[in-house]
């Protein structure tokens, strides 16, 4: 007997890339709604398109009134931008309870076509805004660009007006970090009143009205509202769409003094769906965004929650380190991160992962989420901030020389004898014993941190044979990887965008521009599987999947200390990855 969907379970399973939730669709006949057209207003915060389907897309605007009331908003479609063809139209009502945001499911579209949309209110036209349906079945390529980490005081958003100026870019995928939450002279922040970028409010986001107030803030940035105008975006929060590494019940930049997380929470997320273009799955929910796009028959898309949803706590280095001794207990560690019972996604979550992949039928699988899935493992040394990269090298170099001393090596050259003379006194017992700990994971907030269910993902897609590619932000440098399982067999590749804003490993670890290039070939040649990083530049990844192969290719700027910017050709790179291979090339 065949089970009766209800509406609920219909509108869940649309958003999940099973059907699609109709909202709104066709032209409007009649005026319906009634509100205060008395009422001065203007689009301050431009428009807005996402979550794209085949036949249908969310398009979003915000009203600025100069009083509260009930403003009714009309939409139109057209194919064209002079809208002499409107295929699609339609009325709402927009007050304070939703912050005078505007979110259309404009649905009934037709396949891989490009429309134009625009709003109209009490006498005033929005800007027009333009965005493309997903192709069905045989297609030839896909082309994303990925971003993520904007942090508003830390510099101009010259990496979207960059992506707001290359051609042939089919949707913008952005994992995060769409706004901070810091408050005003804190993270990233030492030039922000220079370039009158001061943060709105001034305090840290706590309350529903904080968080509004920031989105309202970034999006009066003219550089975003040009790639929002331009492309429709498919988004997923990171961390600081609520606090700093937050997970299920809780985040580092959370005190008990600051009340009730969940509340905190909730009201972020409320303000993300008010402000983003996304589809919600159900009707007042707001916490589950993990969803699936079909791109023709090339690339199936899962976007997943690695952050909010059913994230257990990050563990911590400190609770490894004997206080007494200062020594690393690299077994019970090895034992913690292991933890079959330690989750990111949540048990529905990865159950429902596995599915899509099991009957997915594109060329390529694409995971798109926020935090790092390669292996970054660094010696214990470096990642407790004992030694550098370039020490560590050096050191190791030397105890090589030394240990083929001690065995009378013959072939060891005067230059290398000479060498191990003048800098042996360097090899201290201190020294030789940070040299032997193992190498462990650099960032326990990504998914080194939740080693189990990254396996439990990566035998999957090998057991389903698929073309597994990830994507991640949310370190804020570009990075990728081979991914590797636990026989150490390469099951796919991930390629990680740098941030828009956020500053990276060289703010972090106070690298200078000089020390730069050595660091970055130390890093990866020390972490195995690991092919290219950039830990200095700002930019984000423009991905072109076919047939037979992938390729990410890094875009940088060279500022974002000034409106006026150029790309840096000279530290761009390109990834490709053929299909069915093992191997990934770098150029």
């Amino acid at each position: 007997m065949n089970k009766k969907i209800s509406r609920r379970e219909f509108l869940v399973l649309s958003a999940k890339g099973v059907g699609v939730a109709i909202i709104s669709s066709g032209l409007m006949g009649c005026d319906l709604l009634e509100g205060d057209s008395d009422i001065n207003i203007s689009f301050n915060h431009g428009v807005a398109s996402g979550d794209p389907t085949q036949d249908a897309i969310i398009l979003w605007t915000r009203i600025s009134p100069e009083q509260d009331g009930n403003i009714k908003v009309t939409w139109q479609v057209a194919t064209d931008e002079a809208f002499s063809n409107i295929t699609h139209s339609g009325e709402t009502l927009t007050n304070q309870e939703r912050d005078y945001t505007v979110k259309i499911d404009a649905v009934n579209l037709h396949n891989d076509t490009q429309y134009f949309y625009r709003f109209m209110a009490n006498g005033e036209t929005s800007v027009v805004g333009k965005t493309q349906t997903l192709a069905s079945g045989a297609i030839d390529s896909v082309n994303l660009a990925v971003m993520s980490c904007a942090n508003f005081p830390a510099g101009f958003f010259n990496v979207y007006d960059l992506a707001s100026n290359m051609e042939h870019i089919d949707v913008v995928l952005h994992l995060g970090d769409y706004i901070y939450e810091y408050a005003r002279d804190e993270y990233a922040s030492d030039h922000a009143a220079q370039y009158d970028r001061e943060v709105l409010p001034a305090g840290e986001l706590f309350t529903l009205a904080d968080y509004r107030t920031r989105y309202a803030q970034y999006r009066t940035d003219p550089s975003l509202q040009k790639l929002h105008g331009k492309l429709p975006f498919i988004t997923v929060w990171d961390d600081h769409e609520v606090a700093n590494d937050t997970y299920k019940d809780g985040a580092e930049n959370h005190n008990a003094q600051e009340g009730d997380f969940s509340i905190r929470k909730m009201a972020a997320l409320q303000a993300y769906f008010e402000w983003l273009p996304i589809r919600p799955i159900a009707q007042d929910n707001e916490e589950e965004i993990y969803r699936s796009f079909q791109f023709g028959n090339l690339v199936d898309l899962h976007m997943l929650d690695t952050r909010v949803l059913a994230r257990d706590k990050q563990l911590e280095y400190s609770d490894y380190i004997n206080v007494d001794t200062g020594a690393f207990d690299a077994a019970t560690f090895e034992a913690a991160i292991s933890d079959p019972t330690r989750t990111m996604l949540g048990e529905t979550q990865l159950n429902w992962l596995q599915n899509q992949l099991a009957n997915s039928t594109g060329s390529w699988q694409l995971l798109g989420q926020q935090v790092l899935m390669g292996k970054m493992q660094l010696p214990a040394a470096v990642v407790l901030g004992q030694m550098s990269v370039t020490e560590f090298s050096e050191l190791g170099a030397l105890a090589v020389l030394a240990a083929r001393a001690d065995a009378g090596d013959p072939t060891l050259s005067d230059a290398e004898i000479q060498y191990l003379t003048e800098n042996q006194k360097k090899l201290t017992a201190e020294k030789i014993a940070q040299l032997q700990l193992p190498f462990i994971p650099y960032n326990l907030d990504a998914w080194d941190g939740y080693a189990y269910e990254r396996e439990v993902i990566l035998q999957t897609a090998k057991a389903y044979n698929k073309n597994l590619v990830v994507i991640a932000g949310d370190t804020h440098n570009g990075w990728s990887s081979e991914l590797v399982d636990s026989q150490q067999q390469t099951v796919g590749f991930e390629f990680a965008t740098s941030s828009v804003t956020s500053p990276g490993l060289e703010y972090y670890l106070n690298i200078s521009p000089e020390e730069m290039p050595a660091t970055e070939q130390g890093i990866t040649a020390l972490i195995e599987n690991l092919k290219y990083c950039n830990l200095q530049d700002r930019g984000f990844m423009l991905i072109k999947f076919t047939h037979t192969d992938v390729t990410s290719n890094w875009h940088y700027v060279d500022s974002i200390e000034s409106q006026e910017y150029s790309e840096l050709i000279n530290r761009g790179a390109i990834a490709k990855v053929d299909i069915g291979q093992n191997t990934l090339k770098l150029s």
